[in-house]
């Protein structure tokens, strides 16, 4: 695993089809950190799961239902969402939108 360019383009990232409805881009990324922009379209699903990595997330736009540890909120364009390692969390698309997710360190289940 290296890192990914300096320089990143979105026109240049194939969008990567990750569940009914959900796409995904990795926009940058080394072996501590990485940026992924996930967009959806409305009722799409992310299911809830869990993970080692520590996220914090960016609702770039549209209309989420999340869920975290059990407690929901719905959360809108410009809101953001912290999940610490190894909690269960997921959202639902209630209007059309784009999730920017951090991770550390690197999900390499994304490369």
């Amino acid at each position: 695993m290296n890192q990914s360019n300096i320089f990143i383009f979105q026109k240049d990232i194939e969008s990567e089809s990750v569940g009914e409805g959900i796409t995904r881009q990795i926009l940058g990324y080394d072996k501590s950190l990485m940026l992924v922009k996930v967009s959806f379209i409305k009722s799409s699903i992310g299911e809830i799961h869990s993970h080692p990595h520590v996220q914090s997330s960016y609702i770039e736009s549209g209309t989420f239902e999340v869920s975290i540890n059990e407690k929901k909120e719905i959360l809108k364009t410009g809101d953001a969402f912290f999940v610490p390692s190894n909690i269960k969390h997921g959202v639902i698309c209630l209007e059309s939108g784009t999730i920017i997710d951090t991770f550390n360190p690197i999900r390499k289940d994304f490369l």
